[in-house]
């Protein structure tokens, strides 16, 4: 049975606007915010209704593009400063996806190169490279679905982790490009998804996107992964990823590393699916990726209630490292790098146009 097709478009542009899903109000409410103004795009993104590594690049390429849309008229050096203003807005907004600094970095090199070129003419420009981004991430979505397809074997039940489909990206999803792909080709019979705590983003939106494909899938809480591989019910582990370094270790979603030892240990393939708009070529390996911390207060209440004792600290990362030991491919829109390392990833770098724009948080922090 195919995969029904749905319209969900978390982020465009429209008529000198953007406008957005709120995706803190999903699954019970679908809400769309249009606005011209960058900081409202920039605490979208801080507060999780903007999220998802490529969708939040996407937003910060248009955030950067509406910007310069109310730029004040000067000298170059003024214009400059005001440009350097925004790309430091939003680069402060979420530190561990690089999606977020590969985009800027793009924006501001367009920026330099039309300096000098009439208000207009800047403004169209800048505009013109943030619609390249959001498309290019469309086909690479899509080049992901088919190679990752290929790696399942027919009957496949695969196991996800947070939310990697039309919610987080610029098409049909990384992770859940796959999935969605494998389910067209007849490949796969069902979904397993975490539920993802603390913030749900399994249970309020992957659940929420398959069902509206009509993929069967079943929620299960996190610390359930390990009985279900150990009953035998899982043919592969299927997640995103925020930032991948040179030698394939890959922060992703916390819980994610936990997963990967756990299919370590039953013989389950661990997949990572990304786009190279995700690798991070100037970090060595995983210890020099930044994970965010975010507030307890995401931890301890549970929507109305108070599930611990009140003011107790809370240790709350939103990501951890997943080891490129236990990573069984890396899939991206050129293909999957099988037992990712520093050697097998550079045939992937040297594919990659302008590898040097793959950029580490600290350099435009």
């Amino acid at each position: 049975m195919s995969a029904k097709h749905i319209h969900v478009k978390p982020i465009e542009w429209v008529g000198g606007k953007v406008r957005f899903l709120d995706q803190t109000l999903l699954p019970e409410k679908e809400m769309y915010v249009e606005t011209d103004d960058v900081n409202i795009i920039a605490e979208a993104i801080r507060r999780l209704a903007i999220r998802g590594a490529p969708l939040i690049g996407i937003a910060a390429a248009y955030g950067t593009a509406l910007s310069m849309n109310s730029i004040p008229f000067g000298q170059h050096a003024e214009r400059s400063t005001y440009f350097e203003n925004i790309i430091s807005l939003l680069s402060h907004t979420r530190p561990t996806a690089v999606n977020l600094f590969w985009s800027l970095q793009r924006l501001r090199k367009v920026f330099h190169q039309h300096l000098g070129d009439p208000l207009d003419a800047l403004q169209k420009s800048l505009l013109a490279e943030a619609l390249a981004i959001h498309q290019e991430d469309e086909v690479m979505c899509k080049k992901i679905g088919e190679y990752g397809a290929r790696l399942l074997p027919d009957g496949s039940s695969v196991l996800t982790h947070c939310n990697t489909g039309r919610l987080a990206t610029g098409g049909i999803g990384t992770a859940l490009g796959v999935i969605e792909t494998a389910w067209e080709l007849r490949k796969l019979s069902h979904v397993y998804i975490d539920e993802t705590r603390p913030l749900l983003q399994g249970s309020r939106l992957t659940a929420w996107e398959l069902g509206m494909l009509n993929i069967p899938a079943t929620l299960l809480v996190d610390s359930a992964a390990g009985f279900l591989m150990q009953s035998g019910r899982v043919t592969a582990v299927i997640v995103g990823a925020d930032r991948i370094a040179a030698n394939g270790d890959a922060a992703n979603k916390i819980g994610t590393y936990a997963l990967a030892v756990l299919a370590k240990y039953h013989h389950v393939p661990f997949y990572i699916a990304a786009p190279s708009s995700t690798m991070d070529f100037g970090i060595p390996s995983g210890d020099a990726i930044t994970i965010e911390q975010r507030a307890g207060s995401e931890v301890s209440p549970f929507f109305d209630s108070l599930l611990s004792q009140q003011g107790i600290d809370v240790d709350n990362p939103a990501f951890d490292v997943t080891p490129h030991e236990l990573i069984s491919a890396i899939i991206t829109e050129h293909g999957a790098v099988e037992r990712p390392s520093k050697e097998s990833l550079a045939e992937l770098r040297s594919k990659l146009s302008e590898p040097s724009a793959k950029t580490s948080a600290g350099a435009l922090s």
